[in-house]
């Protein structure tokens, strides 16, 4: 299993515009081959950080998904309708080794 978490530095103010953009996407992540789980995480303080989280089969099902045309499609139409809220991100992945 891969595990991919994009924390996000997203501003007071437009946390909730991001859980819009992100809640849409959400039922077309379930149709993506070798993705196992989606999440949209909100961080309980007032930080600013939010988390999509997704988790794959394997890393090769991650990049696939990455040189989709729909994750393009996706990411030109968000770039093309507006700039994001988010002022940063930070992507991290990781190997699963141990799960319950």
């Amino acid at each position: 299993m891969y595990v991919v978490m994009n924390e996000l530095q997203v501003p007071p103010q437009a946390k909730e515009k991001m859980q819009e953009r992100f809640g849409k996407g959400a039922d077309n992540m379930s149709k993506v081959p070798g993705c196992l789980d989606f999440m949209f995480l909100d961080e309980a303080s007032e930080n600013g950080k939010q988390v999509v989280f997704t988790k794959w089969e394997t890393k090769k099902h991650y990049e696939d998904w990455l040189e989709s045309e729909a994750f393009q499609k996706a990411h030109s139409e968000e770039g093309a309708q507006k700039k994001s809220p988010a002022s940063g991100n930070e992507l991290r992945a990781f190997e699963v080794i141990h799960h319950l």
